[in-house]
């Protein structure tokens, strides 16, 4: 069976180092994971020549039982989706596509992998909350805080008119969201969590102001820590990274590409975290 990460640019991805593992833990030998480099003008187009999917008359040891999806693709793959998942309909992305009898499924196991990630660092039901950025990762975000009790919620963005999609997604979660931006940040962080959704240390430059928040949530995991994330450490807060929310949604999709519940989570985050350090060495050269 093939399954495979796209998106673009694809290279950074820790993707086919969790579910390889993932697959050896399991003894599915003949499973293998890619990683293509797919834009959203390509992605119909490779979508159509991935060749026989699980379940369809024919298909051998090489059908495909799933893919995973990263930026850009996740809102541009929903037209192409023959059923899509409740969750990926609210948050408006689909960051995992299964195959099956012929037809493609989108699901969403970013917003399973930030919840898991909050109830694993302790944070599991924050009564407020701040989101930093207003992309994909952002609504998914603001899915998992609804799954968790929270229904109001700010989002800071540097130009409110470009997150109409993610406040359409509030109005779909139910969440009532403030829009603002980040000059607002001082008058926000009397939360119990802030979400940082920003690129790699775009948010080291609100450390100060971010270290007196009780948790972050920076959905970075390479370099680790952050400057935002050590300032938070540095004053007692909880911290979460990235990699946390990164090895969770892979669990989730290991569990729906395969069909088998039971999946090897201390595998896949010891392979994800050595793949790490050994990108961190390489760096430091």
């Amino acid at each position: 069976m093939r399954a495979a990460v796209m998106g673009s640019p694809i290279g950074h991805s820790l993707s086919p180092y969790l579910h390889r593992a993932a697959y050896q833990a399991m003894g599915l030998g003949g499973w293998s994971y890619e990683a293509f480099e797919c834009d959203e003008a390509r992605l119909p187009e490779l979508l159509a020549g991935l060749g026989p999917v699980r379940g369809q008359a024919g298909a051998g040891e090489d059908a495909w039982a799933g893919l995973s999806l990263t930026m850009p693709l996740k809102r541009a793959v929903l037209p192409l989706l023959d059923t899509v998942s409740e969750t990926a309909v609210e948050v408006g992305g689909a960051n995992t596509v299964i195959f099956q009898n012929g037809r493609r499924h989108g699901d969403n196991t970013d917003v399973y992998g930030i919840e898991r990630a909050l109830a694993e660092a302790g944070v599991p039901a924050p009564r407020s909350a701040t989101v930093l950025g207003g992309g994909a990762t952002a609504a998914s975000a603001l899915a998992a805080l609804r799954n968790l009790g929270l229904h109001a919620a700010t989002l800071l963005v540097r130009d409110p008119a470009r997150a109409g999609e993610t406040a359409a997604v509030a109005e779909r979660l139910g969440v009532a969201l403030a829009v603002e931006t980040f000059d607002k940040l001082d008058a926000r962080t009397g939360v119990d969590l802030v979400v940082s959704t920003l690129p790699g240390g775009a948010a080291d430059v609100f450390a100060g102001r971010l270290a007196r928040v009780p948790a972050l949530f920076d959905v970075v995991y390479s370099p680790w820590p952050t400057g935002a994330a050590a300032a938070v450490q540095a004053a007692g807060g909880t911290v979460i990274g990235g990699f946390e929310m990164l090895l969770h949604q892979a669990v989730r999709q290991v569990r729906l590409m395969t069909g088998i519940t039971d999946v090897p989570i201390e595998a896949m985050r010891a392979a994800g975290q050595s793949e790490i350090l050994r990108r961190t060495a390489a760096q430091a050269r």
